[in-house]
């Protein structure tokens, strides 16, 4: 049961703060998410830009900093009719991606809670803002809506940018269909938001794939709401300049060579990483596991996050036509990697294999990192710059390590 507001325990002074069950200025409950994802409302037909919005409405947001970058635009701009209907406390446009997020953490140190989006290039120049973020364990939430970032200039879907995240100390979620992308947003924050978490999250989805077409997504009702940010169950103080990790932006640490100095950096950035292992528990409370499995008693496994995972689902309806038997690993988190529960996933696998929207293959060497024998992990197949991947590739790739003659996608054209 909920002490009263105000009430001391044990000579502490308890956080001024909102409850379960009041009402916001919008006439919004404040509910736990728990029980928001229980009473969805009649399936809604929307874009991954709606869905944005869509969630933002029910997250108790305090501000939202936005800048235009394709493909997240379109969210950006619909997140500002919120507040003009009163959803968000305050919202404005920054003067550049790095901009953007630098006000978003100062809104975040001074005790908000704090969405913003990007994408690609503007992911790029916002990054040195990440690791700040994380190191001082500010709980903002960004949606990644991953587009390719190499030169020549492209604006279509690519997941290497979340490859240069993986070491920021944020949490990272991979949103397959727009229904996670909701889900994951209001989750983020929840789990974020934690005291022995208090980190940063990004929330990736596929560009265009998930933001720019159309999906069934349950919602909640848009009646209830997350309940606010308390900053006071920060494990940090807000704003001040006497502790860490706020302390370490001062001249003795940053301009000192001495131990001290070389210490309390090397012990923050061991404590953020753990705090990124203690969000596991949190994130399977709310979503129920950090992944998601179909068949793994196969010899033959796909293991995949984002819309690879779809692709994946439709090559393994195409093999099944074959009489080929495949299984599936569908990762939700990145960081925290889902290491103990892929091991067991993998297990009995003989062959793993690892598509990607993406050249580098970062996810496949994740993958190898993680489990015993990993010869057995075969790295794509992937695509970049924006390319599909067809799910006849995905087969091809399944059926030339099984020694079956097939017809390349490729030639089938000549």
């Amino acid at each position: 049961m909920n002490k009263p507001v105000g009430v001391k325990e044990k000579g502490v002074k308890m956080s001024q703060h909102v409850k379960l069950g009041q009402k916001n200025k919008k006439g919004q409950v404040y509910t736990d998410i728990v029980d928001m994802f229980n009473m969805p409302e009649p399936p809604s037909f929307l874009t991954g830009s709606e869905v944005i919005r869509d969630a933002v409405k029910v997250a108790s947001i305090d501000l939202s900093v936005a800048y235009p970058i394709t493909p997240q635009s379109e969210a950006a701009a619909l997140i500002g009719e919120l507040y003009a209907e009163g959803y968000l406390g305050d919202y404005f446009r920054g003067e550049s991606e790095f901009a953007v997020m630098g006000q978003c953490a100062g809104a975040a140190f001074g005790g908000a809670r704090v969405f913003t989006t990007t994408a690609g290039p503007g992911t790029l120049r916002a990054f040195e803002n990440f690791p700040m973020w994380a190191g001082a364990r500010l709980p903002i939430q960004v949606c990644v809506t991953c587009r390719g970032i190499n030169s020549p200039l492209t604006i279509q879907p690519d997941t290497l940018e979340m490859y240069f995240l993986l070491e920021t100390g944020m949490l990272i979620w991979h949103a397959e269909t727009a229904q996670d992308l909701y889900d994951y947003i209001l989750a983020g924050f929840m789990v974020a938001e934690q005291p022995d978490v208090h980190l940063p999250i990004a929330t990736c989805c596929d560009g265009f794939f998930v933001t720019h077409t159309k999906d069934t997504v349950n919602k909640v009702p848009d009646e209830v709401c997350l309940p606010p940010y308390d900053p006071y169950r920060s494990p940090v103080p807000c704003m001040d300049m006497e502790n860490p990790p706020v302390r370490m932006m001062r001249d003795p640490f940053v301009m000192k060579s001495n131990y001290i100095s070389y210490s309390t950096h090397a012990s923050w950035q061991q404590e953020v990483r753990a705090a990124i292992e203690r969000s596991r528990k949190h994130t399977i409370r709310i979503l129920g596991s950090l992944v998601e499995t179909q068949n793994t008693d196969r010899e033959i496994l796909i293991v995949a996050s984002g819309t690879a995972v779809s692709q994946s689902r439709e090559a393994i309806r195409l093999l099944e036509e074959e009489g080929i038997k495949v299984g599936l690993v569908k990762l939700k988190t990145i960081r925290p990697f889902p290491h103990a529960e892929l091991r067991e996933a993998t297990a009995n696998a003989k062959a793993i294999f690892v598509p990607e929207f993406n050249l580098s293959g970062w996810l496949a060497r994740e993958v190898k990192a993680c489990i015993p024998n990993n010869e057995r992990v075969h790295a794509g197949p992937q695509v970049g710059g924006g390319m599909t991947m067809p799910l006849e590739v995905i087969a091809e790739e399944i059926k030339r390590y099984l020694g079956i003659p097939t017809e390349t996608l490729a030639s089938r054209g000549s």
